[in-house]
């Protein structure tokens, strides 16, 4: 049974489309970081493996492969605030999809290394890029939820 809350949409617990979502959001945000990666792998002529992306010791400025792969994570950060937009659609799930996805990431990168990611670098990329995430996600859920909602589908008259 569904119930009206005070907004305008219907609202159910449903697990299954949290969890859809979920895979959805990090299957698309992982997809993305691979082409981005690779993108400008291929502009700056160097070779990537997934090591980038979940090696936390690729993830430095002390050369330019590192601040490589910390502009693809900053890119990709932009690219899952639309993909919330389009796969979460509401305003108060995106931090939660956002730290998700961060903490699944976070997760997989330990069973990849054998260890705790233990680097400053790491840890301030991904804050960064979950705030990014986050508020930019939250920003564009917002204009499409305070959009005017049009009351009549039928010729304006004048009162």
């Amino acid at each position: 049974m569904k119930k009206l809350t005070g907004s305008f949409r219907y609202t159910q617990w449903d697990p299954w489309l949290v969890i859809s979502q979920i895979i959805s959001v990090q299957c698309l945000l992982y997809v993305s970081l691979g082409l981005i990666l690779a993108l400008l792998g291929t502009l700056v002529g160097d070779s990537r493996t997934l090591d980038h992306i979940f090696e936390y010791h690729e993830i430095h400025v002390r050369d330019f492969g590192g601040k490589v792969v910390i502009s693809a994570f900053v890119i990709n950060a932009l690219v899952g605030a639309a993909v919330l937009w389009h796969i979460v659609e509401r305003t108060k799930q995106c931090m939660d999809f956002s730290c998700t996805w961060h903490l699944i990431h976070l997760i997989i990168c330990w069973f990849y290394n054998g260890n705790f990611p233990v680097t400053f670098s790491w840890w301030a990329l991904n804050v960064a890029c979950a705030t990014l995430m986050c508020v930019c996600g939250e920003f564009l859920c917002l204009r499409t939820e305070l959009a005017a909602i049009p009351l009549s589908l039928g010729p304006k008259t004048d009162l």
